[in-house]
Protein backbone atom coordinates (compact mmCIF):
# COMPACT_ATOMS: atom_id res chain seq x y z
CA UNK A 1 0.00 0.00 0.00
CA UNK A 2 1.17 3.49 -0.78
CA UNK A 3 1.96 5.05 2.63
CA UNK A 4 0.57 8.35 1.41
CA UNK A 5 -2.84 6.71 1.02
CA UNK A 6 -2.97 5.76 4.69
CA UNK A 7 -4.87 7.71 7.33
CA UNK A 8 -1.57 8.75 8.88
CA UNK A 9 -1.25 12.53 8.97
CA UNK A 10 2.31 13.16 10.17
CA UNK A 11 5.46 11.64 8.68
CA UNK A 12 8.76 12.21 10.49
CA UNK A 13 12.25 11.29 9.20
CA UNK A 14 10.89 8.87 6.63
CA UNK A 15 12.26 8.02 3.20
CA UNK A 16 9.86 7.56 0.30
CA UNK A 17 11.53 5.80 -2.61
CA UNK A 18 10.07 5.08 -6.02
CA UNK A 19 6.57 6.24 -5.05
CA UNK A 20 4.31 6.57 -8.12
CA UNK A 21 1.38 8.74 -7.10
CA UNK A 22 0.16 10.61 -10.16
CA UNK A 23 -3.11 12.45 -10.90
CA UNK A 24 -4.00 12.08 -7.22
CA UNK A 25 -4.77 14.29 -4.23
CA UNK A 26 -2.84 14.52 -0.97
CA UNK A 27 -4.62 16.51 1.73
CA UNK A 28 -3.64 17.70 5.24
CA UNK A 29 -0.36 15.77 5.50
CA UNK A 30 2.75 16.95 7.37
CA UNK A 31 6.25 15.89 6.38
CA UNK A 32 9.15 16.66 8.71
CA UNK A 33 12.74 15.75 7.77
CA UNK A 34 11.54 13.39 5.03
CA UNK A 35 13.33 12.40 1.83
CA UNK A 36 11.63 11.61 -1.47
CA UNK A 37 13.83 9.69 -3.92
CA UNK A 38 12.88 8.84 -7.53
CA UNK A 39 9.22 9.56 -6.86
CA UNK A 40 6.58 10.75 -9.32
CA UNK A 41 3.77 13.04 -8.22
CA UNK A 42 3.01 14.32 -11.70
CA UNK A 43 -0.27 16.27 -11.84
CA UNK A 44 -1.00 15.51 -8.20
CA UNK A 45 -2.72 18.11 -6.03
CA UNK A 46 -1.29 18.82 -2.58
CA UNK A 47 -3.74 20.66 -0.32
CA UNK A 48 -2.90 22.10 3.13
CA UNK A 49 0.30 20.06 3.36
CA UNK A 50 3.44 21.07 5.26
CA UNK A 51 7.00 20.23 4.26
CA UNK A 52 9.76 21.05 6.74
CA UNK A 53 13.43 20.16 6.25
CA UNK A 54 12.52 17.83 3.39
CA UNK A 55 14.50 16.83 0.30
CA UNK A 56 13.23 15.70 -3.10
CA UNK A 57 15.83 13.88 -5.23
CA UNK A 58 15.38 12.78 -8.83
CA UNK A 59 11.62 13.19 -8.58
CA UNK A 60 8.92 14.38 -10.98
CA UNK A 61 6.53 17.00 -9.60
CA UNK A 62 5.53 18.49 -12.93
CA UNK A 63 2.14 20.19 -13.03
CA UNK A 64 1.47 19.58 -9.35
CA UNK A 65 -0.80 21.92 -7.39
CA UNK A 66 0.43 23.24 -4.05
CA UNK A 67 -2.76 24.77 -2.67
CA UNK A 68 -2.14 26.42 0.71
CA UNK A 69 0.95 24.25 1.28
CA UNK A 70 3.82 25.44 3.48
CA UNK A 71 7.44 24.78 2.51
CA UNK A 72 10.21 25.43 5.04
CA UNK A 73 13.87 24.71 4.29
CA UNK A 74 12.91 22.20 1.61
CA UNK A 75 15.35 21.30 -1.17
CA UNK A 76 14.65 19.95 -4.65
CA UNK A 77 17.58 18.26 -6.41
CA UNK A 78 17.76 16.81 -9.93
CA UNK A 79 13.98 17.01 -10.17
CA UNK A 80 11.31 18.05 -12.67
CA UNK A 81 9.03 20.84 -11.44
CA UNK A 82 7.48 22.03 -14.68
CA UNK A 83 4.48 24.35 -14.78
CA UNK A 84 3.97 24.86 -11.04
CA UNK A 85 2.06 27.92 -9.86
CA UNK A 86 4.01 28.55 -6.65
CA UNK A 87 1.90 31.52 -5.46
CA UNK A 88 -0.83 28.96 -4.66
CA UNK A 89 1.26 27.84 -1.70
CA UNK A 90 1.05 29.49 1.71
CA UNK A 91 4.03 31.83 1.95
CA UNK A 92 2.87 33.62 5.10
CA UNK A 93 3.38 30.96 7.77
CA UNK A 94 7.06 30.28 7.30
CA UNK A 95 8.16 33.23 9.44
CA UNK A 96 11.76 34.24 8.81
CA UNK A 97 12.88 30.76 7.79
CA UNK A 98 14.10 29.93 4.32
CA UNK A 99 11.59 28.30 2.04
CA UNK A 100 12.96 26.27 -0.86
CA UNK A 101 16.08 25.61 -2.91
CA UNK A 102 16.38 24.20 -6.41
CA UNK A 103 19.57 22.42 -7.47
CA UNK A 104 19.88 21.02 -11.03
CA UNK A 105 16.12 21.14 -11.54
CA UNK A 106 13.84 21.82 -14.51
CA UNK A 107 11.47 24.66 -13.59
CA UNK A 108 10.13 25.59 -17.02
CA UNK A 109 6.78 27.42 -17.27
CA UNK A 110 6.52 27.95 -13.51
CA UNK A 111 5.35 31.11 -11.77
CA UNK A 112 6.93 32.77 -8.74
CA UNK A 113 5.00 35.99 -9.26
CA UNK A 114 5.21 38.36 -6.30
CA UNK A 115 6.87 35.88 -3.94
CA UNK A 116 9.49 36.45 -1.27
CA UNK A 117 12.41 34.39 -2.56
CA UNK A 118 15.18 35.94 -0.49
CA UNK A 119 18.32 33.78 -0.45
CA UNK A 120 16.61 31.00 -2.41
CA UNK A 121 18.91 28.93 -4.63
CA UNK A 122 18.24 28.38 -8.33
CA UNK A 123 21.56 26.70 -9.12
CA UNK A 124 22.37 24.91 -12.38
CA UNK A 125 18.68 24.80 -13.31
CA UNK A 126 16.62 25.07 -16.49
CA UNK A 127 14.15 27.91 -15.95
CA UNK A 128 12.60 28.67 -19.32
CA UNK A 129 9.56 30.96 -19.48
CA UNK A 130 9.37 31.32 -15.71
CA UNK A 131 7.60 34.34 -14.21
CA UNK A 132 9.66 36.19 -11.58
CA UNK A 133 7.77 39.49 -11.92
CA UNK A 134 7.21 41.43 -8.67
CA UNK A 135 9.25 38.82 -6.75
CA UNK A 136 11.95 39.55 -4.18
CA UNK A 137 15.13 37.65 -5.08
CA UNK A 138 17.40 39.55 -2.71
CA UNK A 139 20.62 37.55 -2.23
CA UNK A 140 19.20 34.69 -4.31
CA UNK A 141 21.70 32.31 -5.90
CA UNK A 142 20.86 32.06 -9.60
CA UNK A 143 24.18 30.65 -10.75
CA UNK A 144 24.58 28.57 -13.92
CA UNK A 145 20.86 28.64 -14.66
CA UNK A 146 19.24 29.04 -18.09
CA UNK A 147 16.58 31.78 -17.94
CA UNK A 148 15.47 31.69 -21.59
CA UNK A 149 12.33 33.83 -22.04
CA UNK A 150 11.82 34.18 -18.30
CA UNK A 151 10.10 37.34 -17.08
CA UNK A 152 11.77 39.79 -14.74
CA UNK A 153 9.73 42.95 -14.12
CA UNK A 154 9.79 45.05 -10.97
CA UNK A 155 11.84 42.21 -9.50
CA UNK A 156 14.18 42.91 -6.59
CA UNK A 157 17.54 41.42 -7.56
CA UNK A 158 19.59 43.17 -4.88
CA UNK A 159 22.82 41.21 -4.28
CA UNK A 160 21.50 38.27 -6.30
CA UNK A 161 24.18 36.15 -7.97
CA UNK A 162 23.73 35.40 -11.68
CA UNK A 163 27.32 34.22 -12.19
CA UNK A 164 27.39 31.72 -15.05
CA UNK A 165 23.67 32.17 -15.74
CA UNK A 166 22.62 32.42 -19.39
CA UNK A 167 19.86 33.71 -21.66
CA UNK A 168 18.31 36.12 -19.17
CA UNK A 169 16.60 39.30 -20.35
CA UNK A 170 16.68 41.71 -17.43
CA UNK A 171 15.80 45.34 -18.07
CA UNK A 172 18.05 47.45 -15.88
CA UNK A 173 15.47 50.22 -15.69
CA UNK A 174 12.54 47.94 -14.80
CA UNK A 175 14.13 45.91 -12.00
CA UNK A 176 16.08 46.65 -8.85
CA UNK A 177 19.76 45.91 -9.40
CA UNK A 178 22.10 46.76 -6.54
CA UNK A 179 25.21 44.73 -5.93
CA UNK A 180 23.83 42.11 -8.33
CA UNK A 181 26.50 39.79 -9.73
CA UNK A 182 26.67 38.98 -13.43
CA UNK A 183 29.39 37.46 -15.59
CA UNK A 184 30.54 38.26 -19.10
CA UNK A 185 29.60 37.91 -21.87
CA UNK A 186 25.98 37.44 -20.75
CA UNK A 187 26.06 40.66 -18.71
CA UNK A 188 26.18 42.63 -21.96
CA UNK A 189 22.48 41.85 -22.39
CA UNK A 190 21.76 44.36 -19.60
CA UNK A 191 22.67 47.14 -22.02
CA UNK A 192 19.97 46.20 -24.52
CA UNK A 193 17.21 47.72 -22.38
CA UNK A 194 18.95 51.09 -22.19
CA UNK A 195 18.56 53.89 -24.71
CA UNK A 196 22.19 53.77 -25.73
CA UNK A 197 24.27 52.74 -28.71
CA UNK A 198 27.11 50.29 -28.18
CA UNK A 199 29.82 50.25 -30.84
CA UNK A 200 31.97 47.19 -31.38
Amino acid sequence: MNPLESTEIEFIAQQFKGIQYQHAEIVDKEFDDCTFVDCSFRETTFVNCRFRDCTFQGSDLSLVRVENCVFTTTTFQDSQLIGINWPEANWHQRGFLKTIDFIRCVLNYASFFGLNLKEVQFVDCMAKEVDFAEADLTKAQCRKTDFTNSRFHNTNLTQADFTGAVNYAIAADANRLKGTKFSLPEAMSLLYSLDIIVSE
